[in-house]
């Protein structure tokens, strides 16, 4: 693929798939900015996806700067596992909070800045988004959530943005550290290096006008949790 992205926002870009996107469109001649919780080296601004407020003035900011943007791309999420019964409610409530509304908060405030045709929306979901699984309630919902929000904005912006479901699999990034063991995977577990995820957000971003791919599946060939 030698398509430049152009000018591309990514949600979560200091850390895991967020940050191999902000790598992958570099390395493509395309310029990354970055909204997220942590300063960024580049061009980003800090804001916490959760306040639709803040993620709305800071890209807003980011964007007279900029003269807009070509993509956008929502890498940002968290997780907090454990039984329903056992999960602080505050805790449970921003897993949704950051993976969900955050997600909406974050495209809703880019949109204004993308061009009236061509411009392009890919949101991360998770296989998690497919499949329930126990001890994931915050996670399974908002993930579901996710996958319902796009697929609905890409019949609203039909002929006008693409919109590209990522549904990606386990990858070797931070998101499982802090964990308790039963949380964590194993030693053994397959899991995917975030850069080769990032190259599919690149391959969306790379079709020619007219051409939309809608949804994307990138996991291990032994993800346990697909199909």
């Amino acid at each position: 693929m030698n398509v430049n992205p152009g000018r591309v926002l990514v949600s979560g870009g200091a850390s895991g798939l967020g940050a191999a996107v902000v790598r992958a469109v570099a390395d493509a001649g395309g310029k990354p900015y970055t909204v997220d919780r942590q300063p960024v080296d580049g061009d980003g601004v800090v804001a916490d996806v959760a306040d639709t407020t803040a993620v709305t003035a800071a890209v807003t900011e980011l964007a007279q700067r900029t003269g807009g943007f070509d993509a956008v791309v929502t890498a940002a999420g968290w997780d907090r596992p454990g039984r329903l019964a056992d999960v602080p409610a505050d805790e449970w409530d921003r897993v949704v909070r950051i993976d969900l509304l955050g997600t909406a908060a974050v495209v809703r405030a880019v949109l204004p800045h993308l061009p009236v045709t061509g411009g392009h929306v890919v949101t991360i979901a998770s296989t998690l988004g497919l499949r329930a699984l126990s001890d994931a309630t915050a996670y399974c919902a908002a993930k579901f959530g996710v996958v319902g929000f796009t697929r609905a904005l890409a019949v609203e912006l039909a002929g006008q943005v693409d919109v590209t479901l990522l549904i990606p699999g386990g990858m070797r990034t931070a998101f499982f550290d802090g964990r308790t063991e039963q949380y964590r995977p194993g030693a053994d577990a397959a899991l995917n290096d975030p850069a080769y995820v990032a190259n599919a957000v690149l391959f969306a971003l790379s079709q020619p006008p007219g051409c939309a791919v809608r949804e994307l599946i990138v996991c291990p060939d032994r993800e346990p949790s697909y199909p």
